[in-house]
């Protein structure tokens, strides 16, 4: 089923919760990359999903339960770079192609306790956590 209307908006029913929580472009990168990529794959809606959400790494990150832009473009892990049918491990919408600053930023932003000693990867992987505590708490 599309995730566009006819107007080129995200159909709110259709996208993942973190994503109605999210802004318009957010939901928008998603659901044209889905869309375009239900078509690509033959209706492979697993295929479609993982395409979207690399699209959407590239323009967006995942803090707290919902995505928010980045300041700059570009794939946010090494699966997002490499794209449909990469075996990398994904950071789950954590930009880890970001700087450590931004990364401890967000850490303080989501109130990870023991940020101050923990190496850029230890931070990659707590953000991680704390997202999906935090959107499994939003529904």
């Amino acid at each position: 089923m599309p995730k566009t209307s006819r107007s080129g908006a995200a159909k709110q029913s259709e996208i993942p919760a973190t994503l109605q929580r999210s802004d318009a472009k957010a939901q928008r990168t998603y659901a044209h990359a889905y869309d375009a990529a239900i078509e690509q794959y033959d209706g492979d809606e697993e295929a479609a999903h993982r395409v979207a959400f690399a699209a959407l790494k590239h323009t967006h990150e995942k803090v707290g339960d919902r995505w928010r832009p980045k300041a700059e473009n570009g794939p946010s892990d090494q699966r997002a770079e490499e794209g449909y049918g990469s075996t990398a491990p994904t950071a789950e919408g954590v930009d880890a192609n970001a700087s450590k600053a931004h990364l401890y930023g967000v850490a303080r932003e989501l109130e990870i306790v023991g940020r101050s000693r923990m190496s850029k990867a230890e931070l990659v992987e707590a953000i991680e956590k704390e997202n999906a505590r935090r959107s499994r708490a939003a529904g």
